[in-house]
């Protein structure tokens, strides 16, 4: 009988993601149209496994689903993929250099109001805690938005692309596991 092709749960173990992942990288048109057996199940063949590989590697690298559908319909179409592959992770390295930025601005501005709220200075002036109402001297922190406070820092208004935050949390999770 000749090799008639996997199935949505094999496929996923195959490559090592869950069938639900599957499920959404077909329904947000990463996958191409599959085969069905005549009982409704999609078959799934190496191509399409090549494919699963690539977009499970693409994701542990950071890339998001829509990169990675772009990416993809540029070797659908017959052109080249790396040269946009490494804009995307310049582009990447990039945001993930101006959020270690702001990270560290934030650490210091913390820092020096700790060390504030060991000082004791203003308590009496205080409306509510003097160490988030006093001014923390020379400290300039921006915003993701470019907007800069002296002093204070500027409420932090994103990434708001949830997809963006979860690669965020995951690069940050494994600096630090690397740094402990």
């Amino acid at each position: 009988m000749p090799f008639s092709g996997f199935t949505v749960g094999q496929a996923a173990k195959r490559i090592g993601i869950s069938k639900k992942a599957i499920r959404l990288y077909e329904e947000r048109g990463l996958l191409p149209d599959v085969r069905r057996s005549q009982s409704g199940y999609r078959l799934f063949d190496e191509a399409d496994l090549g494919v699963l590989r690539f977009i499970r590697q693409a994701r542990s690298i950071g890339l998001g689903l829509d990169e990675i559908k772009d990416v993809l319909a540029l070797q659908r179409s017959g052109q080249r993929t790396c040269g946009r592959v490494a804009s995307l992770l310049d582009a990447h390295i990039a945001e993930i250099d101006r959020t270690l930025s702001e990270l560290y601005d934030l650490r210091a501005t913390l820092s020096t109001a700790r060390a504030t709220a060991d000082s004791g200075s203003g308590q009496d002036d205080a409306a509510v805690c003097h160490i988030i109402e006093t001014d923390v001297p020379g400290c300039r922190v921006s915003s993701e938005n470019g907007r800069h406070a002296e002093g204070r820092p500027v409420a932090w208004d994103g990434p708001q692309d949830e997809e963006m935050v979860s690669r965020l949390r995951h690069t940050l999770t494994a600096m630090s596991e690397r740094h402990s």
